[in-house]
């Protein structure tokens, strides 16, 4: 490999055999599998970890990860499994749509009003380190075994968090927009249409993500205390039998089914809103 010589920084000729860079169709292509790469990779690493650990402590309470297999196929199989997961999912909806409603009126209302923002603080704060566990035994002491029991400790422990972005969003809204919808005389339901809901979109679906995170936790347990029926009450009564590769198997199954639904439904929505806050902007 020769140098060029002459006035200016000397560089290395190119040699005339170098391939040719990769097409950017393939280049993008890539990337986009290198997110499902990783996760598969790491997922192998965990359930070959798992195994060989169960191998070499050689005891029921660490069962093989072809024990965990057998019982995922046999759950995957039964009807019963999707309707408790139905059940569980049906809950888990109603209280965050309860919590949603309330944070995005109280969030607002906490950027928009310095007033409402001192009242509603120390609300929020509570909320926020009241741990789940507590939530779950204080709504099956309170409302028992109706539905108004899960439904409450969903909206209570998801609500804060929800509020908390909410009200972060807000205080970063364009001000000149706010005094656009004023002079305009905008109706509450435009103002929630073109200014807040595009605005906000990214706190949104933050404080969503956080939330339901924290919604999928304390419905499990109020299931396991409370409930008959659900995914809680299934690994309560896996449990009660000392079948550990059945309490594995239906946490690995939720946890799967709560990775698709953030993977492909929540992120789907979110690069929707993301379409519409640019149409709504225009």
């Amino acid at each position: 490999m020769s140098l060029r010589t002459g006035p200016g920084p000397v560089r290395p000729r190119e040699p005339d055999d170098a391939p040719p860079p990769a097409p950017a169709g393939l280049r993008a292509a890539l990337r986009r599998r290198q997110g499902p790469l990783a996760a598969a990779a790491f997922l192998l690493l965990l359930v070959s970890g798992w195994h060989l650990m169960s191998l070499a402590l050689d005891s029921l309470l660490v069962p093989g990860a072809d024990d965990i297999a057998a019982e995922i196929a046999r759950l995957v199989a039964d009807p019963g499994f999707y309707a408790d997961l139905g059940v569980t999912f049906q809950r888990v909806a109603l209280g965050f749509a309860l919590a949603f409603a309330a944070a995005l009126a109280v969030g607002i209302a906490m950027g928009r009003s310095p007033l409402a923002r001192r009242f509603f603080e120390p609300a929020v704060l509570i909320g926020l380190t009241v741990p789940g566990l507590v939530w779950a035994l204080l709504c099956v002491i309170w409302f028992g075994v109706d539905l108004i029991n899960p439904v409450m400790a969903v909206a209570l422990s998801s609500a804060p968090a929800l509020t908390l972005s909410i009200h972060q969003g807000t205080r970063t809204t364009d001000p000149q927009l706010l005094e656009m919808a004023h002079v305009y005389r905008f109706s509450a339901a435009d103002r929630l249409r073109y200014l807040w809901l595009p605005s906000l979109a990214p706190a949104l679906f933050g404080g969503a993500r956080l939330g339901l995170s924290l919604a999928w936790k304390v419905i499990v347990l109020v299931e396991i205390f409370g409930m008959s029926s659900g995914v809680g009450s299934s690994i309560n009564r896996e449990f009660a039998a000392q079948n550990v590769a059945g309490v594995l198997a239906w946490t690995a199954l939720f946890a799967l089914v709560m990775a698709a639904l953030e993977y492909g439904v929540l992120q789907g929505l979110e690069n929707r809103a993301a379409r519409w806050r640019k149409v709504a902007a225009v």
